[in-house]
Parts: structure tokens; sequence; C-alpha cells
């Protein structure tokens, strides 16, 4: 629209303004009419907001980006904000012991006042490994083949299965595990790697159910790697003789490997932290396991297991804070480390 056109058109715009105030109160003082009066007044404010908008729409936009930033901004002062409350929580318990004394003891005796939490982290890390160790090979090798090998129709029906997969929440896990898990530990698994005694609660089962919750973050993200490679670079390998697996081995592998390696890092952080569903299989028992189908503990099923008791034994809740901050801590250095690694693998794996 030229611009003496729409300079026409505004200033048409403000005399139908003004005209529809003028008329409203015509219609109200003169012939009572409350009806037009609040038909031409809507009218009147209808066309004074449009105005408005159009004269305030670079002030909007500077609104919404400082709303922007102030929403990112408050995401790290939540992130600060969360490690001062940690840090103010576990005050009391690192003043009564130190922190050699609650690292390296293994005795968790909260009634007698002993908080040693070397167990719960060696359990902790031993959960984590083998969960990883089950979850990585499947999930990645399952990414390759929805991906590469599988027919269309079959990749539509299994995607949304794996994301609802990743929703399904982690209680309803732990009783999957409960129903399935333990008792075939107890009765076909541990039996047959020579332990008899096992109840079926320990390191081992709550290491199964992990890295099944592991699975669709893993497969999701790998997916999505596989899939962002070039098919130029696909073709260009197969046309030079290379075979499919590997087109996947030296090329898809070589293109995405941020992306895999993104999704093991996540993966990672859902098995080191998950909660319910370990408490509920894993045995609840603060030991150094002398085997993976022994009862165990960790560092967040120890805190779900004794919050019922932190209102009767202060020291006991800042000693539990004090978990939660070694758990916060150790993702937090392990994202650093994996960013770290990323941005190295970004520079050496490019295509």
């Amino acid at each position: 629209m030229p611009n003496n056109i729409r300079n026409v058109f505004k200033h048409k715009l403000l005399i139908v303004g003004i005209l529809s105030l003028f008329l409203s109160f015509i219609f109200l003082f003169i012939f009572n009419d409350l009806f037009l009066f609040a038909l031409f007044l809507i009218l009147f404010i209808i066309l004074l907001i449009y105005n408005f908008v159009k004269v305030t729409r670079k002030l909007y936009d500077t609104l919404g980006t400082r709303l922007m930033l102030f929403v990112t901004a408050s995401m790290i002062f939540l992130f600060f904000l969360l490690l001062i409350i940690l840090i103010n929580g576990s005050i009391d318990i690192l003043q009564d012991q130190s922190l050699s004394e609650l690292i390296l003891s293994s005795t968790w005796k909260p009634f007698s006042g002993e908080f040693g939490l070397f167990a719960v982290i060696i359990d902790t890390l031993i959960v984590t490994a083998v969960s990883m160790l089950i979850a990585i090979p499947i999930s990645v090798l399952s990414a390759i083949y929805i991906a590469e090998y599988a027919p269309k129709k079959f990749r539509k029906i299994i995607r949304p299965f794996i994301d609802v997969l990743a929703g399904v929440p982690s209680v309803v896990f732990g009783l999957c595990a409960l129903l399935v898990f333990v008792p075939l530990v107890r009765d076909d698994i541990a039996p047959f790697f020579g332990n008899t005694i096992s109840s079926g609660f320990g390191l081992f089962t709550a290491s199964l159910i992990l890295s099944i919750m592991v699975f669709p973050i893993i497969i999701s993200l790998c997916v999505e790697s596989f899939n962002a490679v070039p098919i130029a670079l696909k073709e260009a390998s197969l046309s030079l003789g290379a075979t499919k697996w590997e087109t996947v081995k030296k090329v898809i592998f070589r293109a995405s490997g941020p992306g895999i390696l993104a999704a093991i890092f996540l993966g990672f952080g859902r098995a080191f932290g998950e909660t319910i569903a370990v408490a509920m299989v894993i045995g609840n028992q603060e030991l150094i396991p002398k085997s993976l189908f022994g009862p165990g503990q960790t560092l967040a099923s120890l805190i779900a297991s004794n919050y019922t008791e932190v209102s009767s034994i202060p020291i006991l809740a800042s000693a539990l804070i004090f978990v939660a901050l070694i758990l916060f801590v150790v993702v937090l250095i392990f994202n650093l480390l994996g960013y770290l690694v990323l941005r190295r693998a970004s520079k050496r794996w490019k295509y």
C-alpha cells in the first residue's frame, strides 16, 4: 500500500473514531438510547486500541525482548538459588562431622549420629555403570535399525511408543520391576550365576529397570542425530561401493558422534538421579556390595527412604540435604565435562 493511501486511511480511521465518540454522546444525552451509545462507544474503543497498537508496536517488541531476557536470566538465578539452599541446609552436618568422615565412612546409622556415605556412593556408581553398560549398546543399535534399516511404516508405529515410554512415571517402572524383575532375578538370573540366596531386591535389579528407563532417551536422541546426517554423505559412501553397515559405521557414526555423546550424557543424568523406581527394588541397605545380586542403596533412594524421619532428627535433615548437594554437584560436573567433550568432538567430527 503506498504511503499517501496509508496516510489517508489513518486519517479516515481517526475521523471515524472521533465521530463515533461524538455520536455516542449524542445518543446518550439527547436521545437517551443506551444501545446506540454503547455501540458507538465500543467502535471508538476498538479504533483507539487499533491506533495504540500501531503506534506502540516497537514498544511491544522492546518489552517482549526485555521480558524474554528476564525469564532467561531467572533460570540462572534459580540455579544459584538452588545451590545456595543446598549449601545452607548442609552446614549443620558439615559442622558436626568432617567432610572426610562423611565421604569415607561406610556406616550409616542416623540414630547413633553416624552418617557415612561411602557405601551409598559405591552402590550409586555401580548401579549407574551397570545400567549404562546395558542401555548404551541396545539403545544405539535400536536407533540404527529405526533410522537406517526399518521400513517407513514400522518407524511411524515405533516412534510414538518410544516417546510415550519416555514419559511414563518412574513409579510405574518400579511397580513393573517389583512384579517382573524381582522374581526373575531371584528365581532365574541369580541362581544361574551361582547366587542361591538372593531375594531379588538388589543392585542388579535396580540396574535392569534403570537401563529400561534410559532406553527411550538415548534412542530418541540418536535417531534424531542419524536423521540429521545429510543424505548426500550416505549416497556418496554407497556409490563408492560401501555396504550399508560400512556406511553406518564409517560415515553416519562419525557425522552424528556429538549427538550420540549428548544422548549418553542425558541418559547418565537420568540413571544417576533416579529415585522412586530404584528405591522400590534395590533393597535399601547401606552396605558395600559383595555381589551385584545383594541389596544396596543409592544417593537418591537414600533421600527417599529416610525423608519420613527428617522432622524428628534435624541433623538427619541436614545430612540428607548434603546428599542432595552431592547429587547436584556430581551431575553438574558431569554435564560440564560432557559439554567440553562435545565441543572437542564437534571440532573433530566435522563433515
